[in-house]
């Protein structure tokens, strides 16, 4: 396995007076070995509390396959975006991880949680979504504005590239590919 590491001066998890942001690129030369270092990242990082994640990949099969791979993990919430998935658990879904992500940038950045929040479910929580699931911004969708994103691989496209980041990320994240 290889790393390469491009960055800017903030540290992981936190942006920057400039809004940029950290890439790290990790090389796995198997199909096992890579499901295997994408469990054991994603085990390492929804330790963090209420922490919102986006894993992006471009198959269905993929998707299944990360879902089932992941839901193990005890840190974690996982919701599935796909094609065949209804309005109504889509738009909820999409809620959820609005609510996670509003109670993230609350408690990170210098809010206290209100009353409502005490005692609520510190798990990290992650929405895994192949490309022609991700929100529509053009339709007037919200981005999901996570604070991690995943590539499960690199698109073919920079296109479909430049579309995961914008609708997936907030700005200044910290995101893996």
């Amino acid at each position: 396995m290889a790393i390469d590491s491009v960055y800017t001066s903030s540290p992981p998890f936190q942006s920057g007076p400039s809004g940029h942001s950290r890439h790290f690129y990790l090389a796995v030369d198997r199909l096992h070995f890579k499901m295997q270092t994408v469990i054991e990242l994603v085990d390492l990082v929804a330790r963090r509390p209420c922490l919102p994640i986006v894993v992006c990949c471009s198959t269905r099969d993929d998707l299944d396959s990360l879902c089932s791979s992941l839901s193990t993990l005890p840190f974690l919430s996982s919701s599935a975006l796909y094609s065949d998935l209804g309005e109504d658990e889509r738009s909820f879904i999409l809620e959820k991880f609005r609510q996670v992500t509003a109670r993230w940038n609350q408690t990170n950045h210098g809010g206290a949680p209100n009353e409502d929040e005490i005692g609520k479910d510190e798990r990290s929580h992650m929405i895994i979504v192949t490309d022609a699931c991700l929100p529509l911004l053009a339709s007037g969708e919200f981005p999901l504005n996570a604070h991690l994103l995943i590539n499960y691989e690199l698109p073919a496209k920079k296109e479909t590239y430049g579309r995961r980041l914008a609708t997936c990320l907030t700005a200044g994240p910290f995101f893996i590919t």
